[in-house]
């Protein structure tokens, strides 16, 4: 379904779609936000981390208990891997990404000071934190205007036929292209509740969908 039928569109029509379906999603999602819980930006990094090739809420299980344990990036760096590891057990890749924890916040506490850095290139240099989680922690715990990419806004922007991009930063390129700067951080938390509970993967619910009237993929019935 993805991308499949998308209509010979110049830019600028495109663009008047991409603002409807936004508007669409503003009515729909108002105050959208991420569903990883967390209370401080140290807690959503990691959080994010965990959330790679798993779900939000096997990471939100697991959170509350690994918190309380290892509150912030001292009392992490503190810790051995062996350590974190039957807090996040029942995520994928855990040995993995409590090794990257690890490392990771004490690369914060040796070069930040314990604290999440606000840019993009520094908090790619973490270990276990790529393109998407950077873009991630800095929207939703600074403000900071991009669109990260995950499956599911990756599916909706080939399904809307607003990219045709491969890649995760090619697909958030083309998609800020198309919403105002404002609105970016909103539209990657939107669509990813929309693709999430609407737009699913094996059946969309297209007949429910309030983006329907601006979606070429659509399916009748």
């Amino acid at each position: 379904m993805e991308g499949v039928g998308c209509p010979k569109e110049g830019q600028k029509a495109k663009k008047r779609r991409a603002l409807a379906i936004l508007e669409a999603l503003k009515a729909a999602y108002p105050g959208a936000k991420t569903e990883l819980k967390h209370n401080s930006p140290f807690q959503l990094l990691v959080a994010t981390v965990l959330s790679a090739q798993a779900t939000d809420k096997s990471v939100n299980e697991a959170t509350p208990a690994l918190f309380a344990r290892f509150p912030d990036a001292k009392a992490l760096a503190e810790a051995h891997p062996e350590e974190v590891e039957p807090y996040i057990r029942r995520i994928g890749l855990y040995r993995t990404k409590a090794r990257n924890l690890v490392a990771l916040a004490k690369r914060l506490v040796e070069a930040h000071g314990g604290e999440v850095p606000r840019d993009k290139r520094a908090l790619m240099a973490l270990p276990g934190v790529g393109w998407k989680t950077a873009t991630v922690v800095l929207g939703a715990a600074f403000g900071v205007p991009g669109i990260a990419v995950d499956t599911h806004v990756a599916r909706l922007a080939q399904r809307l036929c607003l990219s045709e991009a491969k890649s995760p930063e090619k697909i958030g390129a083309d998609l800020e292209r198309l919403f105002p700067k404002e609105d970016w951080v909103f539209a990657h938390h939107a669509l990813v509740l929309h693709g999430r509970y609407v737009c699913t993967a094996r059946k969309p619910r297209c007949p429910a969908c309030p983006l329907a009237p601006h979606c070429p993929s659509r399916r009748e019935g």
